[in-house]
């Protein structure tokens, strides 16, 4: 079966896989570019990446309705654990886990953490999904680091990166993350939520067919691509 990748706004993507629904961190209600809603949103799992509230901002109220399972580092779970979510596997950076439909693995990301309520998100993280049709590396929110060309030399069929600036990599380091990365493509994310993130994806997308081997893919919320 061909996985297939939803942008559903901000940081949020949905992944088919192998008829599992994988939606990585789920900020819907409040996101005034997502596509879809809490209420409707498919979920089987749902991996977070860290804390802040544009990225867990629904996942309570969607593991609650669907029953998903809940993949996050271990602060987060305990903190999950806490709201009343008990389906649940613990993470850590550099750590993976293979699972029926694909492997998870969290790698390091620059950022920060903080729950919304103030509690201890742990470290965040970036998400390297190992799929039966290929590998989505989603760096999440990140600045610019080095170690991307060790996670780009696994392989990486379609990398996911911020490209929104301020809170996380703006157009020049994203440029320079797809050239240590080598993705063969590559999808914006983080931008043009609020004007502070707002960014000319287009122009960004011409200088990586420019200046990389990578093909971008701007995508606006609800448009989907096929992994392979």
């Amino acid at each position: 079966m061909t996985t297939t990748v939803t942008f559903l706004g901000h940081g949020t993507f949905l992944v088919e896989t192998n008829g599992t629904h994988v939606l990585i961190d789920p900020f819907l209600t409040d996101n005034p570019v997502a596509s879809t809603t809490a209420e409707e949103v498919p979920a089987d799992v749902i991996i977070l990446t860290h804390g802040h509230g544009d990225h867990v901002g629904d996942v309570i109220a969607v593991a609650q309705r669907t029953g998903a399972m809940v993949i996050a580092n271990f602060e987060i779970v305990e903190w999950l654990s806490g709201q009343g979510v008990e389906n649940t596997h613990p993470l850590h950076i550099g750590g993976q886990h293979a699972f029926e439909w694909g492997t998870v693995k969290l790698t390091i990301a620059h950022h920060g953490s903080m729950l919304p309520d103030g509690s201890c998100g742990g470290n965040p993280a970036g998400v390297l999904l190992k799929l039966s049709d290929g590998t989505i590396y989603h760096a999440a929110d990140t600045g610019l680091f080095y170690d991307m060309k060790l996670i780009g030399e696994t392989g990486i069929d379609l990398a996911i990166v911020p490209i929104g600036d301020n809170f996380t990599m703006g157009p020049d380091d994203a440029l320079k993350a797809v050239q240590l990365i080598e993705p063969k493509r590559v999808i914006p994310d983080h931008y043009d939520t609020w004007p502070l993130i707002a960014q000319d994806a287009g122009a960004w997308a011409e200088r990586v067919r420019a200046e990389t081997s990578a093909e971008p893919l701007v995508m606006a919320p609800g448009d989907s691509c096929e992994l392979n």
